[in-house]
């Protein structure tokens, strides 16, 4: 009993510092990510990508790059191009994109895996971009986008373009507090992502043992690099799996990624377990509700490939160039988290700032709610669960400290 309840407490106290280090990179990420995508609307995005393919992939690719990296939002905004008539291409380069190349998302993976990873996350993202393309000009799914479009013309239109009253808006209201509340959108996207997130990864840094990562990713281990071909395959394989059983968005499996790559899992399926938060099933059948389910399979099929590809590709490339991560640089279990360092003062810094955010999103109340990025359907079953569960991960890490502190 004591030994659970020492462990439970190193858990709870590795989870709220994984936060610790995390917090000033999240309110970074959302404070670019809000302003952006108030200064730069969707409208205008449609508006400049234009007909010429290989200039429309760039353009979604860039937009995808400047929005949020929630993935809801990501699905709501490809449906919303895609179906003003952006090609298929540039709708799965803006998906990839505001999925893998955003910035708040290269901050984190700076702070917990190091600047290989972050090269890794906008290569590979670039890579998966690239792939998908050139699957689409291969197989040339031509019925499938017909038809796709089509289910598309069929849904209500009641999700206009949330833009569309941005000069009126802007002239009316103070841009800031337009900006606040898309921060408080966003973190009400991920609250729960990134609770839960960070605290499985506290549990599993404490409590699973490094046996159950060697049963599950071949030959991985602490210390060990050296890979054959087929393992290295079935840690890529292996890594959306153990995403889709998270089920929790990229930001909040970053913590949980660093983990894996302490643990000896190969930077290739560690790529692959960060790159797979579009391959689970919740983001499945969002895409069937969109396009129909013979259209979201070939996504999936699209995703699952490039991704394999990517990681693979990544993984050589980096062997090559001889910049492959070593597991021992990834040390967040052993680290003193609350030290007083640069992490201190820069949290203290964008807390003050998140602070002022709070204050004008909570006291300029005026009508901003149609000026904001639509979101893709969530299951509202889904959501429920996963709120409780947050609201379990609370008790369980308010506990653990208690525990660790006071007992």
């Amino acid at each position: 009993m004591n030994d659970f309840l020492e462990q439970w407490g190193e858990a709870a106290y590795t989870t709220t510092g994984f936060f610790w280090m995390a917090l000033w990179a999240f309110v970074l990420g959302y404070i670019i990510s809000s302003m952006i995508q108030i200064f730069v609307t969707e409208k205008r995005m449609q508006k400049a990508m234009g007909e010429n393919e290989g200039k429309s992939m760039l353009l979604g690719a860039f937009f995808g790059f400047i929005s949020s990296s929630c993935s809801f939002a990501a699905l709501a905004g490809t449906k919303s191009i895609f179906k003003k008539g952006a090609s298929f291409v540039s709708s799965m380069a803006f998906l990839l994109a505001s999925t893998n190349l955003v910035i708040e998302l290269g901050i984190i993976i700076s702070i917990f895996l190091g600047w290989q990873f972050v090269v890794g996350e906008y290569v590979g993202g670039v890579l998966l971009i690239l792939i998908c393309w050139l699957l689409i000009r291969i197989i040339n799914p031509k019925k499938l986008i017909e038809n796709a479009r089509k289910n598309l013309e069929n849904e209500d239109s009641d999700e206009m373009d949330g833009s569309k009253d941005w000069k009126k808006q802007i002239q009316k209201e103070d841009s800031w507090a337009r900006v606040a509340k898309k921060y408080k959108m966003e973190w009400q996207m991920v609250w729960k992502d990134v609770t839960v997130g960070f605290t499985i990864a506290g549990i599993v840094a404490v409590f699973v043992p490094d046996s159950f990562f060697e049963t599950l990713f071949i030959n991985s281990g602490q210390g060990n690099t050296d890979f054959t071909f087929l393992e290295i395959l079935e840690h890529i394989l292996v890594g959306p799996v153990a995403a889709f059983l998270t089920f929790i968005g990229s930001m909040g499996n970053i913590p949980l990624a660093a983990l894996l790559f302490g643990k000896g899992v190969s930077f290739a399926g560690v790529m692959a377990f960060i790159f797979s938060d579009l391959v689970v099933f919740p983001v499945l059948r969002i895409n069937a509700k969109y396009y129909g389910w013979k259209m979201s399979l070939f996504i999936l099929f699209l995703l699952f490939s490039a991704l394999i590809g990517t990681a693979l590709a990544l993984h050589y490339g980096f062997d090559l160039l001889g910049m492959l991560p070593d597991p021992s640089q990834v040390k967040i279990q052993d680290s003193e988290y609350f030290k007083i360092d640069y992490t201190f003062y820069l949290n203290l810094a964008f807390l003050a700032i998140s602070g002022y955010l709070v204050y004008l999103g909570f006291f300029k109340k005026k009508d901003v709610a149609h000026n904001m990025s639509e979101m893709a359907p969530k299951s509202p079953l889904l959501e429920r669960v996963l709120k409780y569960i947050a609201f379990v991960c609370y008790i369980w890490l308010a506990g653990g400290l208690i525990v660790k502190f006071l007992i």
